[in-house]
């Protein structure tokens, strides 16, 4: 290397950085290790890669996703729908128990059904991360879990950034949030203003607790000092493995009830219910419009173990479960009474289980019913989240497999 001269830097010959800069640089030594994030971002290109077609511009590490949406002409009234969430305390249990590979798809269960609910074809999706320490391995798989989500769903993953945050979270610690896009034809918008008196409820079943209702979950599990690797004959595997179950994907399956029956007002299939937190009547009331009802009946489905196991351990009544946990239901399909057996046909067909657990009727029907059962198990839920909608009337027990 030639010698510089007086206050130049010079480059190796080989290309590495200028000697000045091979020791711990301010901003290293005050917890952020850029160079940890650039091997992450090399580690995860190869899965980000897969979830991209042709609409997919530019590479991964750009300052922004860029997605053509020339596609869009091909739409009368294109409706973009968007929806940004997260995965919440259950990625506590994915880090004491040191298994980062399943709750990324928990994240593209969060985002993109929600805009699915709106009869909307997902497009793009991005992510955030941060962590106390950027461990690039780590990074990786749950950058991994992402893309596969997002593979599975067509949707291309086009985005996201890794921030790290010494000081603030600790080295082991990280949170997951995203956001995605998708788009309908403003004639094939799913929603309450569909839904007539008659309509059917469709219950999609969960693959266990999804991503919602945690805070209870681990507030059980460490009130009876249970650890994670407890072997529960129930689940025939660990707690902890049943805790981190991902969460069922329904995209494909409800986009394929839209394509067969159709959608909108005329359609077959008039909404869709996303059953998070809350549980499964308040989301439900979110798409019944106003002087309308629907009744739900507790005993059209078999509440898996694994809600059962936690109520009777922590010492829990069913109604303290409801507006935490989906209790083995987690899309729910309003449909056409004249399309219920054709959709229950398409689901089955999907390999997704589904039972008919309830009917649309006028709230003066829903009133008088609820009336009738007063003294047997019977609860009316409102609007959620802002929705002043109709109401929920959930009638008979549960059964527990």
């Amino acid at each position: 290397m030639t010698k510089p001269a007086s206050g130049a830097v010079s480059l190796p010959d080989d290309g590495s950085r200028p000697g000045v800069l091979a020791s711990p640089s301010a901003y290293a030594r005050a917890g952020v290790d850029t160079e940890a994030g650039d091997r992450a971002v090399d580690l995860m290109k190869a899965a980000v890669g897969r979830t991209h077609g042709s609409e997919v511009m530019g590479q991964v590490g750009g300052f922004a996703g860029l997605w053509d949406a020339c596609d869009l002409r091909n739409y009368d009234h294109p409706i973009l729908a968007t929806s940004t969430d997260g995965v919440g305390t259950k990625l506590a249990i994915a880090q004491s128990m040191d298994v980062h590979d399943t709750v990324g798809r928990d994240l593209v269960g969060m985002v993109v059904d929600d805009v699915v609910v709106c009869g909307a074809r997902p497009l793009f999706m991005t992510d955030y991360i941060a962590t106390g320490k950027v461990r690039p391995e780590i990074i990786a798989t749950l950058v991994g879990g992402i893309a596969a989500g997002c593979a599975e769903t067509g949707t291309a993953l086009i985005g996201g950034e890794t921030a790290e945050h010494p000081g603030t979270m600790a080295a082991n610690e990280y949170d997951l949030a995203g956001a995605g896009v998708g788009v309908v034809e403003k004639a094939d918008l799913l929603g309450a203003r569909n839904v007539t008196q008659g309509d059917v409820v469709i219950g999609l079943a969960s693959s266990g607790l999804h991503s919602n209702g945690y805070s209870l979950v681990r507030s059980v599990v460490a009130r009876l000092g249970w650890t994670y690797d407890r072997q529960v004959s129930e689940f025939g595997r660990s707690l902890g493995e049943e805790l981190l179950e991902p969460t069922r994907l329904y995209t494909r399956p409800c986009l394929r009830l839209a394509a067969a029956l159709g959608s909108g007002p005329d359609g077959g299939l008039h909404a869709l219910s996303h059953v998070t937190g809350g549980g499964l009547a308040a989301n439900l009331a979110r798409v019944i419009p106003r002087g309308l009802g629907a009744e739900v009946s507790r005993a059209a489905w078999t509440v898996p173990p694994v809600f059962d196991v936690l109520r009777q351990a922590g010492g829990l009544s069913w109604s303290d479960l409801e507006p935490a946990w989906n209790l083995g239901v987690g899309m729910l399909a309003v449909v056409a009474e004249s399309a219920a057996g054709a959709a229950l046909e398409l689901l089955a067909e999907s390999g997704q289980l589904a039972a008919p657990i309830g009917h649309v009727l006028a709230f003066a029907a829903l009133d008088q019913e609820y009336q009738a059962r007063r003294s047997v198990p019977a609860d009316l839920t409102g609007g959620a989240k802002g929705v002043q909608g109709g109401q929920v009337l959930m009638v008979d027990v549960y059964s527990a497999g």
